[in-house]
């Protein structure tokens, strides 16, 4: 399962990293539609929001299939036809979809059946291993090789400096509050049985663009919440300083 991630590039450095070419073969950026809505942190959990890649033609019908936007969402799909006016009061959870049985769950086969897939960006993901009654928790990325090739349909995961996105398969829905109010983008991670480097901590990983990952043990879980803290300690004394001298 993956219930915790981490995505620390900022909104300009998530556009660079998912270079892509179009159907006439240029290097293209794609266009974010709502970047004032993500904001970067080492410990993103379900209900925040997340870069999100997909079809524009998903957003604009007679735009190209070949071109893609950037779309911050809301992990935990919440499908087009839930009722109450608040997305919190659903009763289960999902955030994750398991493959084998999306097509028996009706709010994921309705978002499958129209085709609204996407690619959920990340750094890495955590995970926990159970462990003499204990957990141990992972952080698991993609290795940071800089490739220099791409296909003319795959995403080139990199920004310039080499930083390598975790990419993983989602799909996503629409929801209009029955009471009026701003529409939500809302997403699902599609899952899998795990492959051999990730099986020994978990049974399950979200489905992603490649097999091959770094597992890396975090020594204490505590020191990520307190890189949490203080990079919100820093932001209010940059804040204060900014009050001050302006």
């Amino acid at each position: 399962m993956c219930g915790r991630t981490a995505i620390f590039l900022g909104a300009d450095g998530i556009r660079r990293a998912c270079a892509y070419q179009d159907k006439q073969g240029r290097r293209r950026h794609p266009e974010w539609k709502n970047a004032d809505k993500y904001s970067p942190s080492y410990n993103k959990c379900p209900q925040s929001n997340n870069p999100v890649l997909l079809s524009r033609q998903h957003l604009e019908k007679d735009s190209s299939s070949s071109e893609r936007v950037l779309v911050a969402m809301r992990w935990g799909l919440v499908p087009t036809w839930f009722k109450e006016d608040d997305p919190s009061k659903m009763q289960y959870n999902t955030s994750n979809c398991r493959s084998d049985t999306m097509m028996e769950k009706l709010s994921y086969k309705g978002p499958l059946v129209k085709g609204k897939r996407c690619v959920v960006l990340t750094n890495g993901y955590y995970e926990w291993q159970q462990r003499n009654g204990q957990k141990q928790p992972y952080f698991i990325y993609f290795p940071q090789t800089v490739q220099k090739t791409f296909s003319k349909t795959d995403i080139e995961d990199e920004d310039p400096n080499g930083q390598r996105l975790l990419t993983m398969a989602g799909i996503f829905d629409y929801w209009e509050p029955p009471n009026g109010g701003e529409a939500l983008y809302s997403y699902t991670i599609i899952t899998v049985e795990a492959s051999k480097s990730v099986s020994s901590i978990h049974h399950r990983q979200g489905r992603t663009t490649g097999q091959w990952f770094v597992v890396e043990q975090i020594v204490t879980w505590n020191y990520i919440m307190w890189l949490k803290h203080l990079i919100t300690l820093y932001t209010a004394v940059l804040m204060w300083l900014y009050l001050f001298l302006e």
